[in-house]
């Protein structure tokens, strides 16, 4: 028998989490002076958030240390059972090297025990529609090795592509040099941002002005066959009248697609900052 795991940084909205029976390793974040860890919206005021941050609150992200994911992983192991983890990007954050050191450890005191750990190598709900595809072939019985080939098969049909509001937030995390973000906030430009093969994040475009850059990230559903049997998911940092904008633009390309619409949250939100939106759909086989 085996635990299924995932991160906050996947964004599955807590409600899907809990059906699931998912076990949830929650991200840490500060905003202003006050630590915090990520709930999968339960308890946590997305829309705060972003508030705070207009008004000029600084958030930042933490890893994980060993200990902390210890405490998540031995009650697992103690009890008798294996752990299955699908991660978000592994190439975006240092918290795994932490994650290592504490599989490290357990494999040492449980050497009869195993954790096997995938890297959906994506991030936000981008990753949370792998999760929850990987984590129904879980509580139907697969293996852990099944649950392998499935999310290496699976992560690479589904896309997702966002644009900023500001350009500051991306120049803060280090994504963006000082001079290119001066520069594009001088010319109005908007990047559209998607995730590479590598799970990293890679500027795709670089548009003028914000109508502009809805107007691409719904383009992006044309250059692939769209899978409408599952959820075409719109993202926001506290965006909606744009985000609606985009909804309405994907429902004429798409009118029996089923939406689901999703607010950021903070571990993501404080490196993208407030008005990011973003566009994720699975794309057919072929």
């Amino acid at each position: 028998m085996s635990k299924f795991f995932c991160d906050t940084n996947c964004e599955l909205w807590y409600e899907k989490a809990e059906q699931l029976g998912i076990n949830v390793i929650k991200m840490p974040y500060t905003l202003g002076n006050e630590m915090y860890f990520y709930d999968l919206g339960k308890e946590t005021d997305c829309k705060a958030f972003f508030g705070a941050m207009r008004n000029g609150d600084s958030a930042k992200t933490q890893a994980l240390n060993m200990d902390e994911y210890i405490e998540y992983f031995e009650p697992v192991f103690a009890s008798g059972e294996d752990i299955v983890y699908v991660t978000f990007s592994q190439t975006m954050s240092g918290t795994f090297n932490s994650m290592r050191l504490a599989i490290e450890a357990l494999s040492e005191k449980y050497p009869e025990r195993k954790i096997t750990v995938i890297d959906s190598s994506l991030i936000s709900c981008g990753a949370g529609v792998v999760v929850e595809e990987a984590a129904k072939l879980h509580n139907s019985g697969a293996s852990a090795e099944d649950i392998v080939n499935f999310v290496e098969y699976f992560k690479k049909r589904v896309k997702m592509y966002f644009t900023v509001g500001e350009l500051k937030y991306l120049v803060r995390g280090g994504r963006l040099s000082a001079v290119a973000g001066a520069l594009g906030t001088l010319l109005n430009l908007k990047p559209i941002i998607g995730v590479d093969d590598n799970g990293k994040l890679a500027s795709l475009a670089k548009v003028n002005g914000r109508k502009k850059a809805i107007h691409t990230l719904v383009e992006k559903l044309a250059l692939d066959i769209v899978d409408t049997s599952y959820p075409i998911i719109l993202v926001h940092a506290d965006s909606e009248a744009d985000n609606k904008i985009m909804e309405n633009a994907v429902l004429q390309k798409y009118p029996d697609a089923k939406i689901e619409i999703q607010l950021i949250g903070p571990v993501i939100g404080a490196h993208c900052g407030p008005d990011t939106l973003g566009i994720i759909f699975v794309s057919k086989e072929n």
